[in-house]
């Protein structure tokens, strides 16, 4: 008989390319995992990985029952949390995926409030700055920053965020406030790296797109706000990463007559996946502390309001 672990085994090397990561994520010893996945292929009297020194790849048989082995680890998953939510409870796995910068500084003190409220949830939350593939990585949500494509996924909104032009006292002492897109482009931008470098601004005639010269291009917006601090040039921010420093006066918000293109905060899970009770608890639960408009767009004097806000502003370095 087919057994779970041996399913969970092979799913999570499918999803983790090796048999040592696979361990790490299911808290077993390596023979242990390996044992398991020689047990399945027996009994589907199959080879479903290719064992070489240098790498792991999956065989056809394994291509194809890989997104079957996924679908039987949710359901069976799904089946808990269902009997445990009829019970008033949420319980089992989670596995998140969601931008670093904002994890650090916002979703952290959220998620805690989150496992507080639901302790029978046992959440894995893994940050990374590349647009990770929530299906084929093998995660139950991704929290995303801007616009989702992927039609694969069902997108939940959490927040909006505004972006804002900011740079350091010493930078604009030395080459001076632009008060126009002519201005702006003559300065050096900080430019993130996962999406194109235009800066477009909102006027009359529609958009307006700025291409600055890239004193730097990164893929994490706390290495963009350091090199701000740093006065290395001018970088456009979401709120949730300026908001503490444009307070306390570390960074200065420029204005240019136009407003920037804004962005909001998403968790998104794949499409064939039926509606998760874990899912939608975080959802309500992210939003809360968030709140609406979010506290980091809110006057330093009132974002003392929800209790969320003020334990995730707390917590804000600034």
């Amino acid at each position: 008989m087919m057994k779970l672990d041996g399913i969970a085994a092979f799913v999570a090397t499918a999803e983790a390319g090796s048999i040592s990561a696979a361990a790490r994520r299911l808290g077993n010893a390596k023979s242990v995992v390996s044992e398991r996945l020689a047990e399945l292929e027996r009994l589907l009297d199959t080879r479903l990985i290719q064992r070489t020194t240098r790498k792991l790849s999956l065989t056809e048989d394994g291509q194809t029952f890989l997104p079957r082995a996924q679908r039987i680890l949710y359901e069976a998953a799904e089946g808990a949390t269902e009997m445990a939510a009829r019970r008033g409870t949420l319980v089992g796995p989670l596995r998140l995926s969601a931008p670093v910068g904002f994890g650090v500084l916002h979703l952290g003190p959220a998620i805690c409030r989150f496992l507080a409220d639901h302790p029978g949830i046992d959440l894995t939350l893994e940050l990374d700055d590349r647009f990770v593939d929530a299906a084929a990585d093998g995660f139950d949500a991704v929290i995303r920053h801007g616009t989702i494509a992927d039609t694969r996924l069902v997108a939940k909104r959490l927040a909006t965020s505004q972006r804002i032009l900011v740079a350091s006292p010493a930078y604009l002492a030395q080459h001076g406030v632009p008060q126009s897109v002519a201005d702006l482009e003559a300065h050096c931008g900080i430019l993130y790296a996962n999406r194109d470098a235009d800066w477009r601004f909102a006027s009359a005639d529609g958009w307006t797109v700025v291409r600055p010269r890239a004193a730097l291009r990164v893929n994490n917006g706390l290495v963009m706000r350091d090199a701000a601090l740093a006065g290395l040039g001018i970088t456009l921010l979401p709120t949730f990463f300026a908001h503490a420093d444009v307070a306390t006066g570390t960074l200065i918000r420029i204005d240019i007559g136009y407003a920037a293109e804004g962005a909001e905060l998403y968790i998104a899970y794949p499409r064939e996946r039926t509606a998760s009770a874990k899912i939608a608890a975080l959802t309500l639960s992210l939003r809360a502390s968030f709140g609406d408009p979010p506290y980091w767009d809110l006057p330093p004097s009132d974002r003392d309001v929800p209790l969320s806000a003020r334990i995730a502003f707390r917590d804000t370095p600034g």
